[in-house]
């Protein structure tokens, strides 16, 4: 069987950005068993609540759901295990620091296949008050405003 190409995602974290404000992102690899993958395959996973957290130099992905598979026997996985992140280890080093320096955490942004692997998207990030969220949506919304009024004088609608 030809090995399929391209990006295929599996699943994404919308509230991510909107509670973040997003800072770098690296891809990393994850260590899955046969069941996990094919639950992924079939486009099942979910990153609500999912943080990626350090622990003996290494990186682990907390609190990420992917359902077991329907056709698994008993050699079926637990859901919501640590699953082992796969980076270089210049790259583990770095998200270290940046996460002990101050205030920053690292969150799954995006489960995808890349080439036939399956990767996820971390997110070095800061937490956003509520207030700023509520700047960002009121910028958003002014965008889109301003947005529709020139669709609207393109067409001549607006006079």
């Amino acid at each position: 069987m030809p090995r399929e190409k391209g990006r295929k995602v599996v699943a994404s974290n919308k509230k991510a950005r909107h509670d973040y404000a997003i800072l770098d992102t690296y891809e990393a690899g994850m260590a899955l068993t046969g069941t996990e993958v094919k639950s992924l395959r079939a486009g099942r996973a979910s990153l609500v609540d999912a943080f990626a957290q350090e622990r003996n130099g290494e990186l682990y992905l907390h609190g990420m759901h992917i359902p077991e598979y329907t056709q698994g026997t008993w050699t079926n996985h637990e859901p919501r295990r640590t699953r082992k992140l796969l980076l270089k280890r210049l790259e583990i080093d770095r998200l270290i620091g940046k996460t002990r320096e101050g205030g920053l955490t690292m969150v799954p942004l995006q489960v995808y296949f890349s080439d036939g692997w399956a990767k996820v998207e971390i997110a070095l990030a800061k937490g956003k008050k509520s207030y700023d969220k509520r700047q960002d949506l009121a910028k958003r919304d002014a965008d889109r405003e301003i947005a529709r009024a020139a669709g609207r004088r393109g067409k001549g609608m607006d006079d």
